[in-house]
């Protein structure tokens, strides 16, 4: 989209939980919230658990009011509305959950139609919808199952059916393919994507998993303790992360740099100079200004140096086109430090030293500019 509308918007938002008892406590959930969602976003939201990604969905569809700030949906603050003037926006507000939470005593067919039934559609209307839908997400075969009788994939095809059954504009999903396996998270991911590009849905995505991330948004935000802790586009965020928070979600999704374990064993077998170049295929700016692309001359500059290498262990990502990842090397030769010290003019390394010197592993992970 050349032109962007926002959608969902928070403003400094602010959700506060009192508990119960002598000793009364509040509990912040939300923690002074400013984010803009876009119309045809598919947007993360991601975070450890507890660090208040839930509370944030609920503001949207206002399940749940801020204690400050405002929420704004479709044009509209809906922290500022009462129940009845709230019925419009949550209908164009579709939802999916993490343990679908169908009906197991209705059909598929009865499932999708339900909140067709609340809105008081006409009958021959609904019968068109639930077969249109059901051809969509490639059920139509299960129309008369029960629940019990499919796949997790299949509940989920389902539920997401169902969410989009009064032609909303924003759908939500809270952990939706948490209790899926990466196969059917796969699949189920690829028909969100459908809906976002077919049917100009903006989606927004609650998750812990990083590589839910990667395979669908285009943009993310990074929730810790209530806070969003970073924000942008996702290939910038995954290729320069500057939170501790983000760069350990990156490490869970991207393959690449070794770990302490794996880094002892190559140096049991290999006792030449061990690096880790990070892969940044494009420049990644910021509010704290550019992030360059990394790894990107490593071959012209092993030739200029003349010193030897061995490729040891590595993973490439793709993230919204551009490559992203790390690559570690055995390199040997009496011009490894002159081409380290070229190398490490536009390349983020990790120099794990050689097997008779080796350095520690903290300590070489922390040298690197990018804290891998």
């Amino acid at each position: 989209m050349t032109e962007q509308t926002p959608i969902i918007s928070f403003d400094h938002v602010v959700k506060e939980f009192k508990q119960a008892g002598k000793a009364a406590k509040t509990t912040r959930a939300v923690d002074d919230v400013t984010l803009t969602i876009n119309e045809g976003d598919i947007f993360g939201i991601i975070g450890y658990s507890g660090a208040g990604k839930s509370t944030l969905v609920r503001l949207i569809n206002a399940l749940e009011k801020p204690t400050s700030g405002r929420v704004t949906v479709l044009g509209t603050e809906v922290s500022a509305l009462g129940e009845a003037k709230l019925r419009p926006i949550r209908q164009k507000i579709g939802m999916i959950f993490q343990q679908f939470n169908l009906f197991s005593t209705k059909t598929v067919a009865q499932n999708i139609a339900y909140p067709l039934k609340l809105d008081h559609w006409r009958k021959d209307y609904q019968n068109r919808r639930v077969k249109q839908l059901l051809e969509f997400v490639g059920l139509s075969e299960h129309a008369n199952k029960y629940p019990s009788q499919l796949s997790g994939g299949q509940k989920q095809r389902v539920g997401i059916a169902r969410a989009l059954a009064t032609n909303p504009k924003i759908l939500l999903a809270d952990e939706a393919t948490s209790a899926l396996d990466p196969e059917t998270t796969t699949e189920v991911l690829s028909l969100l994507k459908r809906v976002n590009e077919e049917l100009g849905i903006t989606i927004v995505v609650i998750t812990h998993q990083m590589n839910v991330v990667q395979q669908i948004a285009n943009r993310v935000a990074v929730m810790s303790s209530g806070k969003v802790v970073e924000q942008g586009n996702v290939y910038d965020v995954f290729a320069a992360p500057r939170q501790q928070v983000t760069k350990r979600f990156i490490a869970t999704a991207l393959n690449g740099v070794p770990e302490r374990s794996r880094v002892e064993r190559m140096h049991e077998q290999w006792p030449g100079r061990l690096v880790t170049v990070l892969i940044r295929q494009h420049d990644v700016t910021g509010d704290d200004g550019v992030v360059t692309a990394s790894g990107q001359n490593i071959s012209q500059l092993i030739a200029k140096h003349g010193i030897d290498s061995s490729l040891l262990y590595g993973g490439i990502d793709t993230v919204k086109g551009s490559a992203i990842g790390a690559v570690t090397y055995e390199f040997r030769g009496d011009g490894v430090e002159a081409f380290l010290a070229e190398l490490q003019q536009n390349s983020d390394i990790v120099d794990f030293g050689t097997a008779a010197n080796p350095v520690p592993y903290e300590q070489a992970v922390a040298r690197d500019g990018q804290d891998a």
